[in-house]
């Protein structure tokens, strides 16, 4: 493969992981986001672009072979600004004659039975599941016309090093850190898949570099589902504290709504937090063979090292 390997939204908890991926495996890697400033590994071109603008997103793009997507408008303006951001990022890679890999989650499925696999029924019930299936059919329609080559690897709540803004981020790794009441939406006894940042980072490396990932959308894998309840309690378990979890109701989400923005939106895919949230990721393995996956005890304690170096300044 020649030509960069292009990463927007590198300062986001996706994007700086999967330049961490792609700088391990010694590729040249340009890690843009508004600033220029994403944390990146020694040899990493780092870049300032706004990629909402056509000249931005170009210029970001410019003499990539494979761009990966990782980056977002803020949570409450999916609807608003997400769609044309997604248009610029197509025209700048198809421009570049890049492929596209676009880092999604699983918003695009409602209501479930059973585990998320590639033949789950793409049925959103929520605002912010609509726009993503927009997005997504969007992107293989520019694939299906020719216009360049996309491939989308989709998740679960994330966690890990940076990974600050997941419902498994820093509202939950700062309690467990101060040994104080950890809060969690929903039924936290509901088996559920976490994604670690590092997996998710492969994953979606794979999906770039391997052609028959081509014109389609795949689960990426994960370590085994946990209830929040035993992820919290393993968490306290590496960190060598004792927490528990404070169970957040709809009404009370409803009410933080009125001051926090982002609280106001979780009503809306309550489903994925009141019943069985997990992934099938089979495919991908029967595809590109086994996963490397980082057993949960290991990957929490990279993330809270992670919070506490980052806590100490």
């Amino acid at each position: 493969m020649t030509g960069v390997s292009v990463v927007l939204g590198a300062s986001g908890g996706t994007g700086r992981a999967v330049v961490a991926e792609l700088a391990a495996r010694g590729l040249p890697v340009r890690a843009v986001n508004r600033r220029g400033n994403a944390d990146a590994p020694s040899g990493v071109e780092r870049v300032a672009a706004d990629i909402t603008t056509a000249e931005g997103a170009a210029s970001a793009c410019a003499g990539a072979a494979v761009v990966y997507h990782c980056a977002q408008p803020a949570y409450t303006r999916w609807a608003a600004e997400f769609p044309a951001m997604n248009e610029t990022v197509i025209a700048a890679a198809a421009a570049a004659g890049a492929k596209l890999v676009f880092a999604d989650n699983l918003y695009a499925y409602g209501p479930l039975h059973g585990p998320i696999s590639e033949d789950t029924p793409q049925q959103p019930s929520s605002r912010k599941g609509r726009v993503r299936l927009a997005l997504t059919r969007r992107l293989l329609e520019a694939h299906r016309d020719g216009r360049l080559r996309v491939a989308i690897g989709r998740s679960s709540d994330y966690y890990g090093p940076g990974g600050v803004d997941s419902v498994a981020g820093r509202q939950l790794f700062e309690p467990v850190l101060a040994g104080r009441p950890v809060p969690w939406p929903g039924d936290p006894d509901q088996p559920r898949t976490l994604h670690f940042l590092g997996d998710m980072a492969r994953g979606l490396v794979t999906l770039g570099s391997d052609d028959r990932a081509d014109g389609q959308i795949w689960i990426l894998p994960a370590a085994p589902p946990l209830t929040p309840r035993e992820f919290i309690a393993l968490a306290a378990e590496v960190a060598g504290t004792r927490c528990r979890v404070r169970r957040v109701s709809r009404t009370a989400l409803r009410l933080a709504g009125l001051f926090v923005a982002p609280a106001r939106e979780l009503p809306d895919i309550w489903y994925q937090y009141v019943q069985p949230f997990t992934v099938d990721a089979s495919r991908f393995e029967a595809t590109f063979g086994p996963a490397t996956v980082t057993p949960h005890a290991d990957a929490l304690s990279q993330t809270l090292t992670w919070y506490r170096r980052t806590a100490a300044g």
